[in-house]
């Protein structure tokens, strides 16, 4: 259940520019020590986490550069992750899973790892609302959006459980379905397209999703690490809320006042939804305070057009 933040720990966090990863970062630097690394090509983000209170290191996974990382660091956050596409996959599992082998060596005498994989791992099911369990087949499925998605997060898995073993280091591995309340996200997305009445895509109709909103991810963490373990603890991470790519369309088509149309693709091999069970990830981490309508309709209003 509910862990105690964390206080006075050094921790990592790589990738740390990410959509996701950026406002962990902000939110533990508040009362820990957090070094934030990434290849930082956008200047920007860096004084964003710099001015946050965050010690950013550059490094760059695709060459082994990681010479900025302390060695002595209490937590592993691993976020890091790179998109590539067919041509690319060896390249992508070099970035995505052999080169996290490598910063999980170099702080292996880090306390616990928290290793952020996806549930877009999992494989294809008949069934749109079909909630995957943890231990439901992984790999056979298509990500058009990002070809090597599916091999890496694999391929990342394995390594992550390795390591665990190999250097008695206790993981936590999590696979979040859709996280919400980002700089953008499937639910921006999603607005945007309302918004600028250009059609809503969808892989499927219906396609469903479990949700889970940012601040309750930043809240949860402690929990996820309380139940590291070697072998390493694999939990899917999501709220219990599910909602369909057209439900959030219509909903903000009401708050818009538009009328969303849409765009589906219907690909072979692509997930019919990402709905994951979530009975274990709540007998650690507690209920999600955050409820999608509400949080969805705050979103809308901030990014309404001027």
């Amino acid at each position: 259940m509910e862990s105690a933040p964390l206080e006075g720990e050094k921790i990592l966090i790589t990738g740390a520019t990410g959509a996701a990863a950026l406002p962990v970062a902000r939110y533990l630097a508040e009362k820990n020590e957090v070094i934030g690394a990434a290849r930082f090509t956008d200047a920007a983000l860096r004084q964003e986490l710099e001015d946050a209170g965050v010690r950013t290191a550059r490094i760059d996974l695709e060459k082994n550069d990681l010479e900025a990382i302390p060695e002595d660091v209490s937590i592993i956050l691993h976020y890091s992750y790179t998109r590539r596409p067919s041509g690319e996959f060896h390249d992508a599992i070099h970035v995505n899973s052999i080169a996290p082998g490598h910063v999980l060596k170099r702080c292996h005498r880090a306390r616990a790892a928290l290793i952020v994989s996806a549930a877009t791992l999992y494989s294809i099911h008949d069934d749109p609302f079909h909630a995957y369990r943890e231990g439901d087949d992984i790999g056979f499925v298509r990500a058009p959006w990002g070809p090597s998605s599916p091999v890496s997060k694999v391929t990342l898995e394995s390594t992550a459980r390795f390591c665990a073993e190999a250097f008695d280091l206790p993981t936590t591995i999590v696979r979040p379905s859709v996280p919400y309340g980002l700089t953008i996200d499937v639910t921006t997305l999603v607005l945007d397209s309302v918004a600028l009445d250009r059609p809503v895509f969808a892989a499927h109709d219906p396609h469903p999703y479990s949700l889970i909103h940012i601040d309750d991810m930043c809240e949860q963490i402690p929990a996820l690490l309380q139940a590291a373990s070697v072998p390493a603890t694999i939990l899917n991470w999501a709220s219990d809320e599910v909602f369909t790519v057209q439900e959030m369309a219509e909903l903000a088509g009401e708050i818009l006042g538009k009328q969303p149309t849409y765009q589906i693709s219907n690909a072979d091999g692509v997930a019919r939804g990402g709905v994951v069970d979530t009975t274990r990830v709540r007998e650690v981490v507690g209920p999600c305070k955050r409820r999608f309508r509400e949080e969805f309709a705050r979103i809308c209003e901030a990014r309404k057009p001027d």
